[in-house]
């Protein structure tokens, strides 16, 4: 199994997660971004967006989207379950993973800052200002959202984590990159602090993940 992965991104860090959680081997191959290696002809037969992450699972098939991904992992390798089964437990863990996935992340991705750049003439400041208003909107609903959740904690997930914390931990781990405010988040940095604990998650981490 292969990650066409970037150290950096949100969406590949949540697929490192899951693969690590579910004790699934993989390898690693780094598409950097910065550089512009998603727009290769080579990463575009993979993923006609150009996008990371891809799994490229036997050599014949090649798996894209994060959520997409971390779902084929859970029918695939079902321990430990990362997605409930129940319908409203399931439906309150999509509703919190993508209120970053669709709500937060896209706002703040990488080809959109360049726009805001490249159209606007954003600068870095103005770019900054951009990303952590989006952050600080998408999780002032999710903190409300994951306070009244009634699965007892520490996680999003309850007493273990599952897709709602593999979605949150990278985007907090961006929110700091920006310095974004982030007190007036408690629950969600409670369920952050127990994931940083477990070691699937500090080896997905980006500071683990940065090429040398």
């Amino acid at each position: 199994m292969i990650l066409y992965d970037y150290f950096r991104s949100s969406a590949a860090y949540r697929v490192r997660i899951a693969l690590n959680l579910k004790d699934v081997p993989y390898e690693r191959r780094e598409v950097h971004l910065v550089k512009g290696e998603q727009r290769s002809d080579a990463h575009l037969a993979r993923n006609p967006q150009g996008f990371v992450p891809a799994l490229e699972i036997g050599g014949s098939h090649v798996l894209t989207q994060s959520l997409a991904i971390i779902e084929w992992l859970d029918a695939t390798y079902p321990d430990p379950c990362l997605i409930p089964a129940e319908p409203l437990a399931r439906a309150a863990t999509m509703a919190m993973a993508l209120s970053i996935a669709a709500d937060i992340h896209p706002l703040n991705n990488l080809r959109v800052l360049k726009r805001l750049e490249s159209q606007f003439g954003a600068d870095e400041a103005a770019k900054a200002d951009w990303y952590r208003h989006w952050i600080v909107e998408g999780f002032t609903a999710l903190e409300a959202m994951a306070a009244a959740n009634s699965a007892p904690g520490p996680f999003l997930g309850g007493t273990a984590p599952n897709l709602a914390d593999i979605f949150l931990v990278p985007q907090l781990y961006n929110a700091r990159r920006f310095d974004t405010p982030l007190d007036p988040f408690p629950t969600l940095l409670a369920a952050d602090a127990a994931a940083q604990a477990l070691d699937a998650f500090i080896e997905a981490s980006p500071d683990r993940t940065k090429p040398q």
